[in-house]
C-alpha cells in the first residue's frame, strides 16, 4: 500500500531512512494499511464529490484562459508532533513580531534605514512602498493582522522560512474544510489521536478584527472586501465571512462621506469600523492608487489616514514581504527583538551584487530564481527542471534588470505519502502556517502538496493540491508503539 520508498536527499515526514515509521505516525500507518486500494479510492472519491457540492474551488490560472477547479484534497494527514510545532510557532511569532515593528519603522522614523541594516534604496523605491503610509498613525500599531510563513524542510528535516505572505495571504479556509472532512472520512482514526483544535482561532480571529476599530462602540461593523466572485480565492473570502459572522462586500457596496467608510444596506447606510480587504493595493482606492479600478472604494485612504477605519493588513505590508528584503529579515529581527531567530531563512543570493550575480549565473541550473515582487509560484525558474533555452532567457533577464531576482539552491522539499491510483507515493509538500495579530497560530496550517511526481511546485495556483494537518501531542502508547517501528518500505 505505502509505495513511496525513501527518495535520497529528501526527507521524508512519515518514514525514517531506515524504512521505520515515525512514531507520530503509527496508529495512521496501522489504519491505512487495512483499507483496501478500492476503499482508499472510494474515499478519495467520496472527499471530491463532496469539495465539489461545497464549492471548495481555486482558479488555476493558465496561458490562455483560467480554470475553476475544485481543490484536490489527499486524504492521508500529516502529523507534526507537539515539540516540533512548538519550535515552528515561536518562529513565526518571532517573525511577524519583527516584520510588523519593520512596518512601522519605515512608514516613520526609518532608524533601520538610517543605520544601514536594510539598504534605504531596497526600501524607499521598491513599487510596493506605499507613500500614502508615510507618518499616517495605524490602529494600536497592527499592520499585519493576518500572515501566512511558508515553511521548507530541507534533506537534514530542518524547518525553513521559504516565504513571507504579508499582503492578503490565501488559504485559511482550506485548513477548516480539511480538518472537516478528514473527520467525515475517518472519525474511528481521529479519535485516536490528540490533535490540537483548530476552531478557536476562527472565534480569535473574528474577536481580534473588532477589537481594531477606530471608534468607540460596543459593536462595531467589520467587513470583508473581495474583487468578487471571479477572483482565484473568492471561496476563501466567502467561507471567512460566514465563519467570522462579518459582511462580504464588494467596492460597489461601499462610499465614503465626510472621511468616514459607509455600507449600503437596505436600511440607509451604515458606519464601517474594519475592513478585512482581500483587494491589492493598487485598487483599493481609485483616488490615491490606480485611477482605472473599480473594484475598490474612493476616498477610503482618506478615511483611512483620518483614522475613522481600519485596513486589515494595512496598505504598504507588501514591502515587507518582497524576495529581496526576507533576505534581511534575519537581520530585522535582530535589530527589533535583541533576539536571534528560531527559524533560520533558505540562503538567498541578491543579484545586484556582481560576485553573487556572478556566481548564480555559472550556476543557474541548481538554483531556483524568482522576480522579487513575484508571487504564487509565476514566473519562477527551477532549474534542475528547466531546459536550457529558458535557463538562457532568465540568464538574459537578470543580467538586463538584476535586482528583480533573486536566487537560492535548489532543496529538494520534504515527501509525504499522498494516495494516487490507489496506492501511497511520495510528493513534495511545504507547510503554510498563519499567524493572527502576530500573538495566536492555526495550530498546523495549511500543508500544500505538489501533486506531480518529481514537481517542487505547490502553489494552488499552480495546481496544487492540500491535505489536514495535525498538531499532535504524543501519549505513552504512542511512544511505546514508535519504539517498536515496522519496517515497511
Amino acid at each position: 500500500m505505502f509505495h513511496s520508498g525513501i527518495v535520497k536527499g529528501c526527507f521524508n515526514e512519515m518514514f525514517f531512512d531506515d524504512h521505520q515509521i515515525r512514531p507520530c505516525y503509527e496508529r495512521v500507518f496501522t489504519h491505512f494499511s487495512g483499507l483496501r486500494s478500492a476503499a482508499l479510492e472510494e474515499q478519495s472519491r467520496k472527499a471530491r464529490r463532496m469539495f465539489n457540492r461545497l464549492g471548495v474551488t481555486f482558479t488555476v490560472y493558465q496561458e490562455s484562459a483560467s480554470l475553476e477547479r475544485t481543490l484536490p484534497f489527499d486524504i492521508l494527514p500529516r502529523i507534526i508532533p507537539m515539540d516540533e510545532w512548538s519550535l515552528l510557532e515561536r518562529g513565526v511569532r518571532q517573525r511577524v513580531r519583527a516584520l510588523n515593528l519593520f512596518l512601522r519603522d519605515i512608514y516613520h522614523e526609518q532608524e533601520i534605514l538610517h543605520d544601514g541594516i536594510v539598504p534605504r534604496e531596497l526600501v524607499v523605491t521598491h513599487p510596493d512602498y506605499c507613500w500614502a503610509m508615510v507618518g499616517t498613525k495605524v490602529p494600536f500599531g497592527q499592520y499585519v493582522t493576518l500572515a501566512g510563513i511558508d515553511i521548507i524542510r530541507d534533506p537534514a528535516g530542518r524547518y525553513l522560512v521559504l516565504e513571507d505572505n504579508l499582503r492578503v495571504p490565501s488559504g485559511i479556509s482550506y485548513i477548516f474544510e480539511n480538518r472537516q472532512m478528514t473527520q467525515r472520512l475517518f472519525p474511528d482514526m481521529c479519535r485516536k489521536y490528540r490533535i490540537q483544535p483548530i476552531l478557536p482561532a476562527l472565534s480569535f480571529f473574528a474577536r481580534y478584527l473588532r477589537s481594531l476599530a477606530p471608534r468607540q462602540t460596543s459593536n462595531p461593523t467589520v467587513v470583508l472586501l473581495t474583487p468578487g466572485k471571479y477572483n482565484s480565492a473568492y471561496y476563501d473570502h466567502v467561507f471567512l465571512s460566514q465563519q467570522l459572522g462579518i459582511h462580504l462586500v464588494e467596492g460597489k457596496d461601499l462610499l465614503t462621506l465626510n472621511n468616514r467608510v459607509f455600507m449600503r444596506t437596505v436600511e440607509g447606510l451604515k458606519q464601517i469600523d474594519v475592513i478585512y480587504r482581500r483587494i491589492d493595493d493598487a485598487f483599493l482606492d481609485p483616488l490615491a492608487f490606480r485611477s482605472d479600478s473599480v473594484l475598490g472604494v474612493p476616498g477610503l485612504m482618506s478615511a483611512y489616514r483620518a483614522g475613522h477605519v481600519a485596513l486589515v493588513n494595512a496598505p504598504g505590508a507588501g514591502v515587507a514581504d518582497d524576495k529581496a528584503v526576507y533576505a534581511y529579515v534575519p537581520e530585522i529581527i535582530r535589530y527589533y527583538l535583541n533576539e536571534e531567530p528560531i527559524l533560520q531563512n533558505v540562503p538567498t543570493y541578491l543579484l545586484d551584487d556582481p560576485e553573487q550575480r556572478r556566481y548564480v549565473l555559472a550556476n543557474l541550473d541548481k538554483m531556483v530564481v524568482k522576480k522579487t515582487t513575484g508571487a504564487g509560484g509565476y514566473g519562477m525558474l527551477i532549474g534542475p527542471k528547466a531546459s536550457a533555452a529558458e535557463i538562457e532567457d532568465f540568464a538574459r533577464a537578470i543580467v538586463n534588470d538584476p535586482k528583480e531576482y533573486i536566487a537560492q539552491p535548489t532543496i529538494n522539499l520534504s515527501q509525504h505519502p499522498s494516495l494516487v491510483n490507489g496506492r501511497f507515493e511520495g510528493r513534495h509538500i511545504d507547510l503554510r502556517p498563519f499567524v493572527i495579530g502576530g500573538e495566536r497560530v492555526i495550530p498546523g496550517g495549511l500543508t500544500r502538496v505538489a501533486l506531480r511526481k518529481g514537481s517542487l511546485v505547490v502553489n494552488s495556483s499552480q495546481g496544487g493540491g492540500c491535505k489536514d494537518t495535525w498538531v499532535v501531542q504524543l501519549d505513552g502508547q504512542q511512544q511505546e508503539a514508535g519504539r517498536e517501528c515496522r519496517i515497511v518500505c
